[in-house]
C-alpha cells in the first residue's frame, strides 16, 4: 500500500471517530440542557408555604395570638422571598373573634386584611347559623371573612392540601 492511500485512509478513519463521539455525545448533552430547563422551571415556580391556624375560644389573646403568628410568618418568608398562603379558620366561640358585633380584634382584622393579601380569614356557617338560634338575632360576619359551611371540615380539607396546622 502507498503512503498515500494509507494517509487517506488513516484520515478517513480519524473523522469517522470524531463523528461517531460527537454524535454520541449529543443526546446527553440535549439531555443535560432539558434537565437544567426543568431545574429553572422549577426554582420559578417556589414551594407555597401553607398554614392553617384554628381559633375556636373566645379570648381575645388567643385571637391575637393567631394573628401574631400569621403575621410573623408571613413576614419570615417574606424576608426570603418565598411566597406563603395561611387561613385563618373560626368555629365554635372562636367565631367571636370574625363577627361584627362582638370581635375584639375587628379592627385588627381589617387592617391585616388589607395589608397581607397571604392571609384568608374563614367563619363557620354551622357556628353563625346555632348563634343565631341561640341570640334570636342576626349574627353579623366581618366584610373580610369567607363564611364556609363547616369550619372543622375546611381545616380537614386544608390539611389534605398539604397545609400545616396550628392552634395557639
Amino acid at each position: 500500500m502507498s503512503d498515500a492511500a494509507f494517509g487517506s485512509r488513516r484520515n478517513f478513519a480519524i473523522l469517522l471517530v470524531a463523528l461517531l463521539a460527537v454524535a454520541s455525545t449529543e443526546p446527553a448533552c440535549a439531555q443535560t440542557k432539558k434537565g437544567q430547563a426543568s431545574a429553572k422551571s422549577e426554582r420559578a415556580k417556589p414551594t407555597v408555604h401553607k398554614l392553617a391556624i384554628q381559633v375556636d375560644e373566645n379570648d381575645a389573646r388567643v385571637m391575637n395570638l393567631a394573628l401574631n403568628n400569621a403575621s410573623n410568618v408571613v413576614e419570615y418568608y417574606k424576608g426570603k422571598g418565598e411566597p406563603v398562603a395561611i387561613e385563618i379558620v373560626t368555629y365554635g366561640p372562636g367565631l367571636h373573634m370574625l363577627r361584627a358585633d362582638t370581635s375584639p380584634v375587628k379592627s385588627r382584622v381589617a387592617e391585616m386584611s388589607l395589608r397581607i393579601p397571604a392571609i384568608t380569614f374563614v367563619a363557620c356557617a354551622n357556628t353563625q347559623a346555632n348563634m343565631q338560634k341561640q341570640e334570636g338575632k342576626d349574627v353579623p360576619i366581618v366584610s373580610e371573612a369567607r363564611i364556609m359551611p363547616s369550619g372543622v371540615v375546611r381545616l380537614m380539607e386544608l390539611q389534605r392540601e398539604g397545609y400545616a396546622y396550628i392552634r395557639p
